[in-house]
Parts: structure tokens; C-alpha cells; sequence
């Protein structure tokens, strides 16, 4: 029996940590220092958007890249490389507090980011591969606790770290984020190193992805990216709008968290039963719903229940996708899919940030542009409910298929 055999969730844990790394750090604590840095830089909601649209391009040029590389390198190699250039980056971004040079390291940060996030969707689908449900729920794991955690220690403490030092002190901040994410690293590079495998031959290639086949969930996936990070980046400047406590905003980020690290063992029976696109419809429906739910009825109550509703979805979106490849395609075609996905992701990403800080200038109500989120991640569920498990996909005596479709 090999080592991995051996610990398969200590590998997992170690693959989990990454994504901590690379999706819950490099992304979404922003979301949490960007008022101390609107306060202290004079910022506006456009300017701070662009530098989340700035780590949105990065990210294409990364996933990009992933899927050029990922026949041509092994998937650990790349989520290593990713994993400690990310963290030199997160670093980097507490240094100067100049817009261009917050503006570079958003970009890298997103660009290094996206290699390791790409393949340790990868490399976790190749956990339990004769078991259908642990597999989906080892996928959920990376996705889900990998990312509430970072939310959970972020929001457990940057709120109440700037509101007691300033708003001059998110520099401070950065750094702590990065030494963080560098006390997780050498469990993230173990885990890589276990998972190593030879480079696929190109005579062993797959076919090439059927796009016409999986427009629905390419569809469905783009209606995430576009809608889901306006929520995550403006959710702390919308609260402090309305006057909330650091505290209050501390405990709605932590509750959040949470629940996004619980959300694998809420969503596992649906993500193992179904090959088709109901689960992502299902994803997109309760962020829309949590994204609007504040604004929609405002107060304290109304915030905690978004806070809830939206982080038991939204990290479920990556691992609906990453289990609809592993179901309906052969394995060499895994990591050329989850790239697609995550390019298409990336792309529609971009355009969040940035738009919705505009609206906010525009109207004076961040509040505005997480109901237009909501609008988009409600129209991106619609889409991919059209989504049918494809024909001719591989089967498990394990995995129960679909029924009427």
C-alpha cells in the first residue's frame, strides 16, 4: 500500500490549504481590507473594484497558461510553483501602497493563483477514483473548507485588527495574511509531491472537449464568475455604508466562513447522485439569493441569513463543475476541462469588480450592484439547468446515473 493510500486525507488536507492559499487569500481577503484601504488611500468604489478586475486578469493569463501546460507538466508541479509564487505576491502587496503597484501584484497574484487552483481540482479528482462519493466529496473539500477557512481567520481578524490599529495599518495586514499562508505551504507541498504522476503521452490524449456539448455549464459557470465576486468584494464596504460595527462585520464574515466550510457535506449527495447541470443550477440559485437577500431587507437578521445562505453555496460552484468533468469525461481530458472552466470563469470575473464599483459611484448605493450580481447568478442558473449528462460517459458500477435524462 502506498503512502497515499495510506493518508488520502491528509493529502486532501494538504490540497485543501492550497486552495486556502491561493482562492480564499489571494482573492476574497480583500474584500475584508479593501474599506481600510479606500479609507486610508482615498480611493473610490471604481478604483477599489479595478484592482479585484486587475486580479481577474491575472487570472486569465493564468488559467490560460494552465491549460497549455497541464498535458505538458505534471498537475503537482504547477500547483507548487503556483502555491509559493502566490504567496510571494500576498506578501509583496503589503510593501507600497501605490495603485500601480497594488495593481501588479493583484495581477500576479491572480495569475500564480489560478495554476494552483486549476490543478488542485485536478489532482483531487484522482482521490478515491473507484469511489464515487467520497470522490465528489474529497473534490467538495478542496473547494469548500479550503476556502471558508481562509474567510473564517480573515474575518475572525482583519476587521477587528484594522478597526483597532487604523485603517493606515492594512499593510500590516498582508504581511500577516502572507506568513500565514507560509506556515501552510509545506503541508500543501507534501501533498503535491505524493501526488505526482507521469506527464500524460500525447498518444494517450483525449479527444477534444465537445464545446457544443457543455455550453450550458460553460454558460452557467461564466453567470458565477460574473456575479458571485461583486458579493465578496463589496460586501464589507456595503456594511460599513450602513454603519455596522467591526464586530458585526467580524461575525458576518466568520458565519460565512463557516458555512462555506460545512457546505461539502451539505452538497455531497447531489454532486455524487447527478452528472447534469442541476447541481450548478441549484449552486447559482442560493447565491443569487444570499448576494440579494440584505438589500432586499435590510438589518442585522437579514445579513446573518445571507451570510448563511451564500457560503453554503458559493464554493460549490467550482466543485459542480470539477465533478461534472470527472462524471461525464475520461481522465485525460480532466484537466484540460477544468481549465477550460476556469478560463471561461476568469474571463467573466473581470468584468464584476469593476462594474459594479462604477454603479456605485454612479447611484451612491453599493446595494445596487449586489442586486445586479444577484440578477446575473439567477440567469447563469437558468442556463445550466438545460445542462443533460453527455452520451458515451464513462460509467462506475458504483456511481448510480441520472434517471430520465
Amino acid at each position: 500500500m502506498t503512502e497515499l493510500h495510506k493518508r488520502p486525507w491528509l493529502v486532501l488536507a494538504g490540497l485543501a490549504l492550497g486552495v486556502t492559499v491561493t482562492n480564499g487569500f489571494a482573492r476574497f481577503a480583500y474584500g475584508l481590507i479593501v474599506p481600510a484601504m479606500q479609507s486610508d488611500l482615498g480611493w473610490n468604489y471604481a478604483q477599489a473594484g479595478w484592482l479585484n478586475t486587475a486580479n481577474a486578469l491575472g487570472y486569465i493569463a493564468g488559467a490560460v497558461l494552465t491549460m497549455v501546460l497541464i498535458g505538458r507538466y505534471l498537475a503537482a508541479s504547477l500547483f507548487s510553483f503556483g502555491l509559493v509564487t502566490t504567496n510571494l505576491a500576498l506578501l509583496s502587496t503589503g510593501l507600497v501602497p501605490d495603485l500601480w503597484w497594488q495593481t501588479l501584484w493583484r495581477i500576479l497574484a491572480g495569475f500564480f493563483g489560478a495554476m494552483s487552483f486549476s490543478t488542485a481540482g485536478v489532482l483531487a479528482a484522482g482521490l478515491f477514483a473507484n469511489d464515487p462519493r467520497r470522490n465528489a466529496l474529497a473534490i467538495a473539500i478542496v473547494f469548500g473548507t479550503g476556502g471558508g477557512l481562509a474567510i473564517v481567520v480573515s474575518g475572525a481578524s482583519l476587521p477587528l485588527f484594522l478597526g483597532y490599529f487604523g485603517a493606515d495599518h492594512w499593510p500590516i495586514a498582508w504581511i500577516i495574511i502572507a506568513a500565514i499562508c507560509a506556515l501552510f505551504s509545506p503541508l500543501c507541498l507534501w501533498s503535491a509531491a505524493k501526488l505526482k504522476r507521469p506527464a500524460p503521452k500525447q498518444a494517450d490524449a483525449s479527444a477534444p472537449l465537445q464545446l457544443t456539448q457543455i455550453w450550458a455549464q460553460l454558460a452557467g459557470y461564466a453567470g458565477f464568475g460574473l456575479g458571485y465576486i461583486v458579493f465578496l468584494t463589496f460586501l464589507s464596504a456595503w456594511m460599513t455604508q450602513q454603519a455596522a460595527s467591526a464586530g458585526f462585520i467580524a461575525a458576518v464574515w466568520v458565519l460565512l466562513g463557516l458555512c462555506i466550510c460545512v457546505s461539502p457535506f451539505v452538497w455531497r449527495p447531489i454532486l455524487a447522485r447527478h452528472a447534469s447541470g442541476l447541481p450548478l443550477a441549484m449552486i447559482l440559485t442560493c447565491i443569487s439569493l444570499g448576494s440579494a437577500l440584505p438589500v432586499v431587507f435590510p438589518g442585522n437578521i437579514s445579513l446573518l441569513l445571507a451570510a448563511i445562505i451564500f457560503g453554503l453555496s458559493v464554493f460549490m460552484a467550482p466543485t459542480a463543475v470539477t465533478n461534472f468533468a470527472r462524471q461525464n469525461l475520461p481522465a485525460q481530458s480532466w484537466g484540460a476541462a477544468i481549465s477550460l472552466f476556469t478560463v471561461v470563469f476568469a474571463i467573466a470575473q473581470t468584468l464584476g469588480p469593476y462594474a459594479a464599483g462604477l454603479l456605485g459611484d454612479l447611484t451612491g448605493d453599493i446595494g445596487i450592484s449586489l442586486l445586479g450580481a444577484s440578477g446575473l447568478l439567477l440567469l447563469g442558473a437558468v442556463i445550466a439547468l438545460t445542462q443533460k449528462p453527455l452520451p458515451n460517459r464513462p460509467t462506475n458500477p458504483v456511481e448510480k446515473p441520472e434517471r430520465n435524462e
